[in-house]
């Protein structure tokens, strides 16, 4: 509910007992918990987040300078919701859906004057309407009425409201349009007097209702090597990304952001440096997306809440990505939600719990941030819809542990939750090894759901070759450490060539070039590709080891050097085919 809407139907009913930063104290406030409020004569945009007696606590979701006791405080009597309907991909919020182009307009300055409120979808634009249901037909709570071309990219289904209809009750289309309608006019009445719109408004820390949540079997294909052939995340999967300052969090989250396999894209800028939020803001509405030609944004929702900005709006920027998330789970679509970062959210809430003097956790969080936490990413999952639809939202969460201690709450709290850990790694970055992903650190839970798919769409060999190279890897590790005390020459002859193939490995197929056309995606098939080259030269290096050949002159043919260029072929097919043949001719001529 827009403040414009809240002001014709309620009145000044508390008064300001106290300030403390974005912690507001109102006497005599007729409010629930959770219930959005208006504070001070600027009307500032608050939270009702405890009630003991008649002190209502609120947090304010905008800079409290200057508000003083005494100032009233308005009650909408409805919780923080965010509006749902056509317009909301294309466009960029903040932590309160409030579209950030729409407040720029208003105020004629991209610096933002506190009070300005906005709808987060435009309720006056028209939008071309067709129906899915004729007169007659039975409905239930979710199911679709109707379809409006949102974008070029995405049709967007008009649903009966969960709310509307009781689970497993229907009723009688009685009266349907086609046209041109704005968000807030009624294109389908139903029997039981429900008037369906294009615009609906939900609580955003309330879960959207699901008919089961099931198993996820379908990987969330990123593109990224490392992640899809060591450690893949499925549709409907949850996954974190720690790492210190300079690792690459926020550029591994463009890349899933630009090539994962979503239908959506929601990123969620959560207390993040300015410039970096500037960085997508700028390149994402210039990007074209791989999967289809059109623009990027068409499929993207950005929600904007910066480190600059008030910290309280921070703490509900998550809760407003997921709520939009799971809107448009329900038409059946695959949506991949983009967290940077928690840590910041969860500093956010740290802030405000010591605000209200709450008994401190660990390092000064509050006692609840697991569970808060475990609410967010529980909202993520593979569900079957109460409209019998099936869609997804994966939530991939990155975490900045301060000096990169993974030990620290945040990131502790986040991994018994979460199933897929990718750990970013401050040396590989300086080593310029990109994506720095530990692969001695990092894991998923998904492997085994997940093969079969692998299995089926790609090859049938697929697990058999990923454990192959974690193998070498795990060797590699072992055999490093013995290098470091004795050097590499004093090892036997088979150990040595086990860490040049482990090189290989590394070099090749961990290591991808962001920046580079060809590079920056490599499909699933072109992963499985490289990793059989590279176990083609182990396997003919050391049949020629085992024919008495020097190690040596193994490390040195002219052939394997090659595989390093496999990533940056457009025909990799034909290069990898004529390359596993040079290979084979060079080691066997050898003896």
């Amino acid at each position: 509910m827009s403040k414009a809407e809240s002001t014709e139907t309620t009145a000044e009913d508390g008064v300001i007992q106290s300030v403390s930063g974005p912690v507001v104290s109102a006497r005599d406030l007729d409010a629930r918990m959770n219930d959005v409020v208006y504070v001070g004569d600027e009307g500032l945009m608050g939270e009702v987040i405890e009630i003991e007696g008649d002190i209502t606590t609120v947090q304010v979701y905008e800079e409290t300078s200057g508000v003083a006791p005494g100032e009233p405080v308005e009650s909408t009597g409805e919780p923080l919701s965010v509006d749902l309907g056509p317009g909301m991909l294309d466009a960029i919020y903040d932590g309160v859906q409030r579209p950030l182009d729409v407040l720029e307009g208003k105020m004629g300055s991209p610096y933002l004057d506190r009070g300005v409120d906005a709808p987060g979808i435009d309720l006056e634009k028209e939008w071309e309407f067709e129906p899915a249901v004729e007169v007659g037909d039975e409905v239930g709570r979710g199911d679709v009425v109707g379809v409006v071309e949102e974008t070029v990219t995405i049709d967007h289904k008009v649903m009966v409201p969960p709310d509307a209809l009781d689970e497993g009750e229907t009723t009688e289309v009685t009266a349907v349009e086609s046209g041109s309608f704005d968000v807030t006019e009624t294109v389908a009445e139903l029997a039981n007097g429900t008037n369906v719109s294009m615009h609906q408004e939900w609580p955003v820390r309330e879960a959207r209702p699901s008919a089961n949540k099931k198993t996820p079997r379908t990987p969330l294909v990123s593109g990224q090597r490392i992640l899809d052939g060591l450690f893949p995340i499925a549709k409907g999967g949850t996954a974190a990304i720690p790492g210190p300052f300079g690792s690459g969090k926020t550029v591994t989250q463009h890349q899933l952001a630009k090539y994962a396999d979503a239908d959506i894209i929601v990123y969620v800028g959560c207390g993040e440096r300015g410039n970096e939020m500037t960085e997508v803001i700028e390149d994402f509405p210039e990007l074209e997306d791989p999967a289809n030609g059109n623009p990027l944004m068409a499929r993207t929702s950005l929600i904007a809440n910066t480190s600059n900005m008030p910290v309280a709006a921070r703490e509900s920027c998550i809760y407003t990505g997921i709520t939009i998330a799971e809107y448009y789970r329900d038409m059946g679509y695959d949506v991949a939600l983009m967290a940077d970062s928690t840590s910041r959210w969860a500093e956010a809430m740290r802030e405000i719990s010591s605000r209200l003097e709450e008994m401190p956790g660990e390092e000064g969080y509050p006692a609840y941030l697991a569970a808060r936490l475990a609410q967010f990413y529980e909202r993520a999952g593979y569900f079957e819809n109460v409209n019998g639809t099936e869609g997804s939202v994966s939530a991939i969460g990155a975490v900045s542990p301060p000096g990169g201690d993974f030990s620290e709450p945040v990131t502790q709290n986040t991994l018994r939750i979460v199933k897929t850990f990718w750990a970013l790694d401050a040396d590989l970055a300086e080593r310029r090894h990109f994506p720095s992903i530990n692969w001695n650190e990092s894991y998923s839970l998904y492997k085994d759901q997940l093969d079969p798919w692998f299995e089926n769409e790609v090859a049938d060999d697929w697990s058999e070759k990923r454990q192959w190279a974690v193998d070498v890897l795990d060797e590699e590790t072992e055999l490093q450490e013995i290098v470091q005390l004795v050097g590499k020459d004093a090892l036997p002859d088979d150990q040595q060539l086990t860490l040049e193939v482990a090189r290989y490995l590394r070099e090749a197929y961990l290591q991808q070039n962001a920046f580079h056309p060809v590079d920056t995606f490599c499909p699933p098939e072109k992963t499985y590709l490289m990793l059989t080259t590279i176990e083609a030269f182990n396997d003919e290096a050391f049949d020629a080891l085992e024919a008495g050949v020097p190690v040596e002159d193994i490390i040195d043919t002219e052939a394997a050097p090659r595989i390093n260029r496999i990533g940056v072929q457009e025909d990799y097919e034909e290069y990898v085919e004529e390359l596993k043949v040079e290979i084979t001719e060079e080691l066997r001529s050898l003896y």
